[in-house]
């Protein structure tokens, strides 16, 4: 889990055993300092210790109540990191990204105003697992990547790029540009996602948890597509929804 560290606004605290071993694993350079939980001495800490001795950081021991302070009273699990700050992404790095893949699979995630940091970081995971390029967040009113967020997310922030864009109606325009065929979830459609032949590079596009996605937006997708779900349910939760329609790409076009 990230939290902002208090005393400066270009560092950023992590901890919990399996964000930390993946801001190791994908951002050593970052790392400026360390600290376990004075006493604990169990397999993972050990084991995280001897990777950041590894890479020249020297961990220091500190009581649970420093840690405790530090996380502003997260579950640290005994382990915290302080890192240089990384701010999301924005629509340069997307355009980049688009000018320099030539990938022919190539799947995005929009989440058009969901606001609960939870859902963010469980759709983080899921795209992290099902290969997705970027997920992509209009800057406002929507969630960000809070320690909550990056929490559910278990390691995937660390992996997959969040894209803050300040028009997410042109950033529509853009992957477009870029024959990214823009899908938007919808329930009130009467075309299925099982059935609609999804393109190679795609875009799918969820809405926020209470209104779904806003008008414009609606308006720039090339397609609504549903997920069929039982007489009587009315909606999924935003995050498993996005995992099922990632998942439907990937059976499709798996990684093979």
């Amino acid at each position: 889990m990230y939290v902002k560290d208090k005393k400066s606004k270009s560092r950023e605290i992590v901890y919990g055993i399996n964000t930390v071993m993946s801001a190791i694993e994908a951002s050593p350079e970052k790392i400026t300092a360390a600290w376990i939980v004075k006493g604990r001495d169990d397999k993972r800490i050990i084991q995280i210790e001897k990777m950041l001795e590894s890479i020249g950081i020297r961990v220091q021991t500190a009581m649970r109540h420093f840690l405790d302070e530090k996380t502003d009273g997260g579950v640290h699990q005994g382990i915290v990191l302080e890192l240089v700050a990384t701010p999301p992404k924005d629509e340069r790095f997307l355009e980049e990204l688009l000018e320099n893949t030539q990938d022919k699979n190539m799947l995005f995630l929009i989440l058009d105003g969901v606001t609960d940091p939870r859902n963010l970081g469980a759709a983080m995971r899921s795209a992290w697992a099902a290969g997705v390029k970027a997920v992509i967040v209009p800057k406002d009113k929507s969630a960000s990547m809070t320690p909550v967020a990056r929490k559910t997310a278990d390691g995937a922030a660390e992996h997959v790029p969040f894209v803050a864009v300040t028009n997410l109606s042109r950033t529509l325009e853009l992957l477009k540009e870029f024959n990214v065929e823009v899908i938007g979830l919808a329930g009130e459609t009467d075309k299925s996602i099982y059935q609609y032949d999804l393109q190679k590079r795609t875009a799918i596009v969820m809405g926020s948890e209470e209104a779904g996605m806003r008008h414009l937006t609606r308006e720039k997708c090339d397609a609504l597509v549903k997920i069929p779900m039982a007489q009587g349910v009315e909606s999924l939760n935003v995050s498993v929804a996005a995992g099922i329609a990632l998942y439907e790409y990937v059976r499709r076009f798996s990684f093979e």
